[in-house]
């Protein structure tokens, strides 16, 4: 369980090293993960049923969803593994991938069955499973595929193929998804704005109702009432602008740049690469339309050539980059 120093506010304080911006967010999948665990806690005391709160994130690829859930696990100890629905859309028998994912599971929590089932499982791509779509013959719908996932996400004892059997009444489930088209069936649904508020009353909680998705949005885009009831808590995860890609580049304790300098470093070499640098990087990747997932293959096509050169660099100092179009300087 979880220890008495791990609250909401040291969550988000743990993730705020790896994860940048998001703040809202990580809020919310803070105080959904620390309530998980308390529940836990609580029915195991009290001999009662576990009713789960699992969790929708809800964000554009590259925006920090699978970083944080990842995060998340190393934070608490916990045993993680991600899945994609549309691998499980795409198999002809589902109860194998779902075995198979739950196999994982227990490899990640070395073997122990127990210690997986208290684990997280990160299901991706869950956009896709839009009811009544179609596919390949051998394929399962996406409606099948959501039916399919209700059992374990509510909680059941999966047998694996070793005989053992995984109980997933106190696993987490995190599913995620870019719901791209879903904006504009937020737009169309009707706010609260017709509920009065006295003037001594804040209109926050208000606000935050009509910023919410709402189950009704989840339906008319795809996922049936049954699967939307299984995650009552949704998370946004907002499109990354250049300034915050650029902090994502710099700022992280395991951020891009500070990997290669202490690369370079090892060499015996300084690593200086100018703001603007980073800024040229940021703005390719917005291009790719693919949010943090770009920068490492930008960032390593710029060092590439450098690295090659590096071992051979005798009495070089240092190197700097001034730009993402112009050869670097090196000093001795």
């Amino acid at each position: 369980m979880l220890d008495a120093s791990v609250t909401p506010r040291a969550i988000v304080r743990r993730l705020d090293e790896f994860v940048v911006g998001q703040d809202a967010a990580k809020r919310v999948v803070a105080v959904a993960v620390w309530t998980h665990f308390r529940k836990i806690a609580r029915s195991r005391a009290q001999g009662l049923p576990l009713e789960k709160s699992n969790v929708l994130l809800i964000g554009a690829s590259g925006t920090g969803k699978t970083l944080t859930c990842d995060t998340l696990a190393r934070i608490l100890g916990v045993p993680f593994v991600t899945a994609e629905a549309t691998s499980l859309a795409q198999s002809r028998y589902v109860g194998d991938e779902i075995e198979a994912m739950l196999q994982r599971l227990v490899d990640k929590a070395g073997g122990d069955a127990a210690r997986a089932g208290r684990g997280i499982v990160f299901i991706d791509e869950i956009d896709k499973l839009k009811a009544g779509g179609g596919g390949d013959a051998r394929a399962l719908s996406g409606e099948s595929v959501q039916h399919a996932l209700l059992k374990i996400m509510e909680g059941a004892q999966v047998r694996l193929g070793d005989g053992r059997y995984v109980d997933t009444s106190e696993v987490l489930f995190i599913c995620g998804g870019a719901f791209v088209g879903l904006d504009r069936i937020l737009k169309d649904t009707h706010g609260y704005g017709f509920i009065a508020t006295s003037s001594k009353e804040s209109r926050q909680i208000l606000e935050r109702l009509n910023a919410r998705v709402k189950p009704t949005d989840l339906f008319t885009y795809g996922l049936i009432p049954e699967f939307t009831g299984r995650l009552p808590v949704i998370a946004r995860f907002d499109e990354l602008s250049k300034p915050t890609l650029v902090r994502i580049m710099t700022e992280p304790r395991n951020a891009l740049y500070r990997q290669f300098r202490d690369l370079f470093a090892a060499e015996g070499v300084e690593l200086v690469v100018e703001p603007r640098v980073f800024e040229q990087i940021a703005e390719v990747a917005l291009e790719y339309k693919t949010g943090a997932r770009s920068l490492r293959g930008i960032f390593e096509e710029l060092m590439s050539p450098v690295l090659f050169e590096l071992p051979e660099r005798a009495g070089a100092r240092r190197v700097t980059f001034v730009s993402l179009f112009a050869e670097p300087a090196w000093q001795a």
